[in-house]
């Protein structure tokens, strides 16, 4: 099947962009496979209207990106089928990591990912899916909040997005992988309730700058009134004096680090004399000690639904379950 294109005047994208952006759209859907010729400058032009030098400039791009390539006689033909995915994740750490290496591992060779991060800024968060738009055949992307989309997403094809880790899109054409920090939240808690009822106070560490859903504070609260639990809000761990029957709930690694660190030098046992659980495991916490208690989604399994979503294109709707980890921390 011959390409062709036609020019939407009411696009934000220039006529460039929506060349370039239509003939990766042709070869990620197979309307355009390896091998394939495309028409030539002189034979675009005069059926799309656009000039021949914002075709040049169009093929010289995708020339570059190593899409297509060209000969002196034949002209420019598709140099292989690889699809181009952005991942745009909110920060590194340990987790991310495992949930992008399963990620990337589950795709096929053919598959290229960029990886970005946009640090909960959501002026960079606005400006990389911007500069995104036509770029990419599929898109995977964490949002800044749990309580909703940020709306720069609704200018990537619905279809091609897949929102990850925090914050149900709201609608129905878009498709998602999350958290539950509600219920299943919750239901965690319960299920080590009667290991936290062997320390006089369960304590969750809760910065105030942490990205975190605000909603945790709420569960922890509820959770620890209906146990009858003695509880408090921790925001700065480093002003907290660590004592022998206190428990903590942890949401950020370096505060893990630092409660672990203040019962060494106090000689006090984490799991007998201190409890621990952290939010969010990672290999390092299976074995740090006699392993730390988590909260946790499976990122691995994250990772390889969202590679299943980009080959597939098929649509998913899931919340994963969270998980209670019982290790010697608790």
């Amino acid at each position: 099947m011959e390409f062709t294109f036609e020019l939407d005047n009411s696009s934000s994208q220039t006529k460039l962009q929506q060349l370039i952006h239509a003939i990766n759209e042709a070869i990620s859907n197979g309307t355009l496979k390896e091998g394939d010729f495309l028409p030539s400058v002189n034979k675009l032009s005069k059926s799309s209207g656009l000039s021949r030098d914002t075709i040049f400039k169009a093929y010289t791009t995708l020339k570059q990106r190593s899409v297509i390539a060209s000969t002196p006689t034949k002209g420019y033909f598709v140099s292989n089928e690889s699809f181009k995915v952005m991942v745009l994740l909110d920060d590194f750490s340990a987790f991310k990591e495992q949930l992008y290496g399963s990620f990337r591992n589950s795709l096929p060779e053919n598959y290229s990912v960029d990886l970005l991060f946009h640090h909960y800024n959501p002026a960079v968060f606005e400006q990389l899916v911007l500069n995104s738009l036509g770029r990419y055949s599929m898109y995977v992307v964490m949002n800044i909040r749990n309580e909703g989309m940020e709306p720069v997403l609704k200018k990537i094809d619905p279809n091609k997005l897949l929102v990850l880790d925090m914050g149900k899109p709201g609608s129905p054409d878009i498709a998602y992988i999350v958290q539950d920090f509600e219920q299943a939240f919750l239901d965690c808690l319960k299920e080590g309730s009667h290991r936290i009822a062997n320390y006089d106070e369960f304590n969750l560490v809760f910065p105030e700058s942490t990205p975190h859903p605000k909603i945790t504070m709420e569960v922890f609260k509820q959770f620890c009134e209906q146990q009858q639990f003695r509880h408090g809000l921790v925001s700065t761990i480093k002003n907290k004096s660590i004592k022998k029957g206190q428990a903590y709930l942890v949401i950020k690694d370096d505060d893990l680090v630092h409660i672990i660190k203040q019962c060494k030098k106090k000689g006090l046992l984490p799991g007998e004399d201190v409890g621990i659980i952290s939010y969010n495991d990672s290999p390092m916490k299976e074995i740090v000690g006699n392993g730390i208690t988590v909260i946790s989604v499976d990122f691995e399994a994250m990772g390889q639904q969202a590679a299943h979503f980009v080959e597939s294109k098929q649509k998913i709707f899931e919340t994963l379950p969270s998980r209670l980890i019982m290790r010697g921390s608790l």
